[in-house]
Parts: structure tokens; C-alpha cells; sequence
């Protein structure tokens, strides 16, 4: 008798719950995941609501990124800089990427080891980070450098971690990485020159300025809304636009 016919065959006899769950059981099929590289592949799904103070990290971590690319530099883009006060510590495969891909399921400990592993951190400028890259998978957005090393960084993390990779994403580092001979990072000689945009001050601005900056309605407060229109969001508690919003949940981060 076929599976489906015994499936019916048990339900028109039997009503009992038991019954019923082995009549289920043997016509369910064996469940054969896609995998790619090592990773499954499958769609992004928030099982647990995404809270930035699960996966906060200490800034002791910053010296740490330096000493690893061996300068105040990004990876992707060249650019280099005088101080990390220009800099933000970027997490190349993004948090709430992470925790839609599996670690929704995982313990706050972990969540805070992931933010803080220095494989899945680099430098960018608060420019690239929160205006370009942001929480962009590598679907939506690859570096301008050194695409192979951020391609097998993404892959490794997410090995590491055990995250689950959704198809377009798979299929964007595939391109890149089948036609890579090497993952090594390359870098830019930043002793001759820095690459600063001229447009941004030497230091935090101070209250008034920061006012001046994103205030758009001068109403003295600053709102999510201001925020992501000068690009400044999320917001830290070490920015100078955080004493004038709202932080509701009191993570020190604004707008997340």
C-alpha cells in the first residue's frame, strides 16, 4: 500500500491522537536542506525580536581591529585616517543580518561573542557604514577593495557561527569568489597622505553645533527622522546628536 493510501487508510479508522501522528510520521518525506559551501541556504526569518543590546561589544575591541590591518584604514574602500575617532568599527556580516540567519535561536552570550570576534570586524567611515553598507547583505552591497577577502570573511563567519545564507546572497559571493585567486586583504600605503573627506571636522561637534547640524525643525531635540536624513543613524551614546534624542529602551544606541 503507497504511503498516501495508508496515510488515509489510518485516519478513516482511527481517531485517537497517536493514531493520527504515526499516520503523519510515515508519509512525511526525509527533508534534504540546499546547502552551499558548507551553508544552508535558506530564507532570512526573524524567529526572535532583534534587540541592539543583545549584540553590543566593548569599544576595548577598536585597538584590536587596528592591530590586526596594522593601520587606522578600511579595507573597503582604502581610505585611511589619522585617528580612530574617524573611524566606526564595522561589522562585516551586520548584526541583525546575523540574527535573522540563525541567530535568533541562539543565547544572549553568543550574540555578544559574535559582535565582539574580531574576524566579522573592520573600520569604515561613519559615511560608508551607516549611509552604504548599513545592514546591507553582500546581495545589496560588496566593497569597492579587496571583494575576495570580505567574500571569504562572510563565509567563514557564517560557518563559524553556523548562520544560514539566503540564495541571492549565496549567488552574489559565488560570482566573486569562483574567479578569486587569492582572499588576502591588500592595503594602502597610509603613510604619505591620509584620505579624509574635507568635509568632516577634525573633533566632535559640540552641543550647539550638533543642534545646528540635525535639528532640522530647532525645536532643541533630534529625531530618528533627522537623523537618517544627515545620515547619522544609529545614533551611540558616544555621538554628540545622543544627549538630544529620545533612547527608549536605554541601550545607548538611537535609531537602530
Amino acid at each position: 500500500m503507497p504511503p498516501l493510501a495508508f496515510q488515509t487508510s489510518l485516519r478513516g479508522q482511527c481517531k485517537t491522537a497517536i493514531c493520527i501522528i504515526l499516520a503523519v510520521s510515515f508519509h512525511a518525506p526525509p527533508v534534504s536542506a540546499e546547502t552551499w559551501r558548507g551553508l544552508v541556504v535558506e530564507p532570512e526569518y526573524r524567529c526572535a525580536p532583534y534587540r541592539s543590546r543583545d549584540y553590543s561589544y566593548p569599544q576595548s575591541v577598536e585597538p584590536r581591529i587596528v592591530a590586526e590591518l596594522g593601520k587606522i584604514y578600511s579595507p573597503y574602500n582604502g581610505q585611511c585616517f589619522s585617528s580612530t575617532r574617524q573611524t566606526d568599527i564595522e561589522h562585516i556580516v551586520a548584526r541583525s543580518e546575523a540574527h535573522d540567519s540563525g541567530l535568533c535561536r541562539a543565547d544572549i552570550a553568543t550574540r555578544k561573542k559574535f559582535s565582539s570576534d574580531l574576524l566579522n570586524l573592520t573600520l569604515a567611515s561613519p559615511a560608508l557604514n551607516r549611509q552604504k553598507k548599513r545592514a546591507h547583505d553582500a546581495s545589496g552591497w560588496i566593497p569597492a577593495l579587496n571583494r575576495c577577502w570580505f567574500a571569504h570573511r562572510v563565509l567563514q563567519v557564517r560557518l563559524k557561527y553556523g548562520l544560514s545564507i539566503d540564495r541571492r546572497e549565496a549567488e552574489a559571493l559565488e560570482k566573486i569568489l569562483s574567479a578569486c585567486t587569492t582572499t588576502e586583504i591588500e592595503t594602502s600605503d597610509c603613510s604619505a597622505s591620509f584620505n579624509l573627506p574635507a568635509s568632516r571636522p577634525a573633533s566632535s561637534p559640540d552641543g550647539a553645533e550638533a543642534l545646528r547640524l540635525w535639528d532640522d525643525n530647532r525645536n532643541g531635540r533630534i529625531t530618528c527622522r533627522e537623523a537618517r536624513r544627515h545620515g547619522i543613524a544609529p545614533v551611540p551614546r558616544s555621538h554628540a546628536a545622543y544627549p538630544f534624542m529620545h533612547d527608549g529602551d536605554g541601550d545607548g544606541v538611537v535609531c537602530e
